[in-house]
């Protein structure tokens, strides 16, 4: 028994929670909400970010972080990404010695284009870092249906450690010591399933969705690859994975997203209507940024960016991607 502090209740968050509390770990997670803190000590549910899934009633809530990893071997992060640098902030102080700081947020913090490994090694130094990521929808997870996600991490000895924390006979975790391309993965795919969720508005069909997981996978690759990812890892869980996950389930935040711009609303109306986040508005914003700065080209992140913040007709984006120049599939 180990234990565990949860930092962030949304869907994704709670989840683990109950995932590591139902294996007999000491879990308390932290929520920035009193009567999410509430719902959870005192009836096991999270109405408000994962309704309808009964909580391991072991699992206790707190809206004291300090409290939440007080004597925690392992502390799980799963605030949006544009929140996460200022929660860990909050507890930097209370990591003791051979704490694991295990990240299940996938973006990228927008003001300094760094990924969760990178805010934590401002942060934390000398803390284990572990990434946690691949195709998995909460509610699915709650569940308990099989999923296969992936633990990324520099040391060996703490992936290993995370594997026989989580892993259940329905959450198969695997390893990988690339953790910026895992990254890369989960923060990337929600961009490309923004672009899924458009042409799903438009009623297009499978040949364009088909053409667009692809030609994303290839977006990301070229990515990470220019940032220093491993290309296997883009092939694998965190990658087209997670791309397939999130541009083809109805679950997707993101996906639904992309389904009300191309029915006409705007990313104000929709963003005012809808508490949970869509991580891939500031990861389509980032991803520009980031090709940018790398001299790479990502057409589909661009077109993204100017569906969200320039008005651009969806049909035109569509249009102006078929008619770029004819070139080479591979982009090596």
């Amino acid at each position: 028994m180990t234990d565990i502090a949860v930092l962030g209740a949304g869907s994704w968050g709670t989840t683990l929670a109950d995932l590591l509390a139902r294996k007999g770990h000491r879990v308390r997670l932290w929520a920035h909400e009193p009567e999410v803190v509430s719902a959870i000590n005192q009836r096991h549910e999270n109405p408000l970010f994962l309704a309808g899934c009964e909580l391991a009633a072991e699992l206790t809530a707190t809206t004291d972080p300090g409290e939440a990893v007080r004597g925690a071997r392992i502390i799980v992060c799963a605030a949006p990404s544009h929140f996460a640098r200022e929660v860990l902030g909050m507890v930097r102080g209370q990591f003791s010695n051979g704490s694991l700081l295990v990240s299940a947020t996938k973006g990228v913090e927008l003001e300094t284009l760094e990924f969760m490994s990178q805010v934590s090694a401002e942060l934390l130094p000398g803390v284990h870092f572990v990434a946690l990521s691949g195709p998995s929808f909460a509610l699915e997870v709650c569940q308990r249906q099989p999923t296969a996600i992936v633990a990324a991490s520099l040391d060996s000895a703490a992936c290993r450690e995370i594997q026989d924390a989580f892993a259940t006979g329905y959450f198969r975790v695997y390893s990988n010591s690339d953790v910026l391309g895992t990254e890369i993965g989960g923060a990337l795919k929600n961009v490309i399933a923004i672009a899924a969720g458009v042409l799903e508005g438009l009623g297009l069909g499978n040949n364009p969705r088909a053409a667009l997981i692809t030609r994303g996978l290839a977006e990301m690759t070229r990515l990470g690859e220019a940032l220093g990812a491993e290309s296997r890892t883009l092939a694998g869980l965190a990658g087209m994975g997670d791309l397939i996950l999130t541009t083809c389930g109805a679950l997707s935040r993101n996906r639904a997203l992309g389904i009300a711009l191309a029915q006409g609303q705007s990313l104000a109306s929709y963003t005012a209507s809808h508490r949970t986040v869509a991580e891939g508005v500031n990861t389509a914003r980032a991803a520009v940024q980031l090709g940018a700065r790398a001299g790479i080209e990502l057409p589909i992140s661009s077109k993204v960016h100017q569906l969200l913040f320039e008005n651009q007709p969806p049909r035109q984006a569509i249009a102006e991607l078929m008619e770029r120049t004819l070139k080479p599939e591979q982009w090596t």
